[in-house]
């Protein structure tokens, strides 16, 4: 169990480090700006990395909202979901402390929104609260729906990893705009922590859409996947 909270933390860590560091430090990036394509590549990447290099040992969950899912799904046992979710949250925050401190190590040091999630005034394209929360519960519902059937017996063995990270980056492709996408509560709790807008004070949106969508997809699964 040691082991499997170690690579919770360490893989959750990786994607907080490699998705939210770029969209800080590399999207907006002078004259080479990698830009909504490039942030959206790199969450996709840090899921595949992770999938291939500690899935293995955890799953790769990566994310609460994930945990939650497979749970209702039946594919992971209730007694493991809180201490997942924990360390999944430590790891994000512990992440998100290490980009403040190499932010904050440029003379031109601005936190601003920390690549944080919003609505209204917070939403990079000022989409409403009630569009966000249906975006982000949507989205999370088909990232859920995709990582149990690409885990299922049935699915081709091997991909699993590859096609969920591609399946990531199309949601931040479509939703980055939107609200930044977070679909993944400890992602949004570690950067809203840092944020220097209300991004704490919404929140509460970016826990309930993804766990809402997440529920309705370990139910939907529970229809149309062989379980284990």
């Amino acid at each position: 169990m040691v082991k499997k909270l170690l690579a919770e933390f360490i893989g959750t860590f990786w994607l907080v480090f490699g998705g939210c560091g770029s969209a800080l430090f590399a999207a907006a990036y002078p004259e080479l700006g990698i830009g909504f394509l490039g942030v959206s590549l790199a969450f996709g990447l840090t899921v595949v990395s992770m999938a291939y290099g500690l899935g293995h040992i955890s799953g790769a969950h990566l994310n609460p909202a994930v945990t939650v899912g497979l749970y209702i799904a039946g594919r992971h046992h209730i007694r493991e979901a809180l201490p997942y979710m924990l360390s999944q949250i430590l790891g994000a925050v512990v992440s998100a402390s290490l980009l403040y401190f190499i932010l904050s190590g440029t003379g031109s040091f601005i936190v601003g929104g920390f690549a944080s999630n919003g609505y209204g005034d917070l939403s990079p394209g000022g989409y409403s609260l009630v569009s966000v929360f249906v975006a982000e519960a949507v989205l999370t519902f088909f990232f859920l729906l995709v990582i149990i059937g690409a885990t299922d017996k049935l699915a081709p063995q091997g991909f699993g990893g590859i096609v969920i990270g591609l399946t990531l980056t199309l949601i931040h492709l479509i939703s980055i705009p939107i609200s930044n996408t977070s679909v993944n509560p400890a992602r949004s709790i570690s950067q809203a922590l840092f944020a220097e807008t209300e991004a704490l004070s919404q929140l509460w949106v970016f826990i309930a859409a993804p766990i809402l969508g997440a529920i309705l997809a370990g139910i939907v699964s529970k229809y149309l996947f062989v379980k284990d």
